[in-house]
């Protein structure tokens, strides 16, 4: 592999609401410290929430419908290249492959992340984009990191985070109902089609199972 290529794994996301309704998608360098937070919108959050807590909703959701469309066609995606920064904007290439030839397909780096998750297809970046907008924050165990608090003060204006705001008063504290009771709730988000807060109560489950077993 190019040597000016660094790999990257999806990380998580923020759930802190901002100004614009956008969340930061967190990617981490694989076997490093450096860490690239790209803002994207309400909808391709919860697409990308709902598959990293492994959520499996009533209906196929867009990227799930492409997945399935390019599979029936033999088509395979073979990575994600996240290759420019530029006006706060990251700029990807997919690559797919037949077998027989390979095409490169220009795309939101939102949808490629969450096409790429749905099929296991590995995700790129150069060396000068991670220098230029990386943070680095010690290693953390993605076990333990907790998505409703992830911390963003950290973050530079380069990385268009400025304006958080703080999670709505409204929403219900439930970190403290039983497995049954959250259990039940995300059975009943998930009927109502509400993949994002399904996402949190299923981060929540996942993590008091683990706090039980210990």
């Amino acid at each position: 592999m190019d040597d000016n290529r660094v790999k990257l794994t999806v990380m998580g996301i923020s759930y802190t609401q901002l100004k614009s309704e956008a969340y930061a998608l967190i990617l981490a360098e694989e076997d490093g410290k450096y860490r690239i937070p790209i803002v994207i919108g309400e909808q391709e959050a919860q697409s990308i929430a709902i598959r990293l807590e492994g959520i499996r909703p009533l209906r196929p959701l867009t990227h799930d419908l492409f997945v399935s469309f390019a599979h029936a066609f033999g088509v395979k995606l073979k990575e994600v290249f996240i290759y420019r920064f530029e006006d706060g904007i990251f700029s990807s290439e997919m690559t797919f492959t037949d077998g027989e030839r390979e095409v490169k397909i220009d795309s939101r780096t939102s949808d490629a992340v969450s096409i790429a998750l749905r099929t296991k297809a590995p995700i790129y970046t150069t060396r000068e984009i991670i220098e230029e907008t990386g943070f680095e924050m010690e290693e953390v165990d993605p076990e333990d990191m907790d998505a409703d608090t992830f911390d963003t003060s950290s973050l530079t204006e380069n990385e268009n985070l400025d304006g958080v705001e703080d999670e709505a008063p409204s929403m219900p504290r439930v970190e403290n109902y039983s497995l049954e009771e959250l259990e039940k709730t995300l059975e009943k988000l998930i009927s109502e089609e509400d993949y994002e807060e399904a996402a949190r109560i299923s981060d929540i489950i996942r993590r008091k199972k683990k706090d039980s077993e210990s």
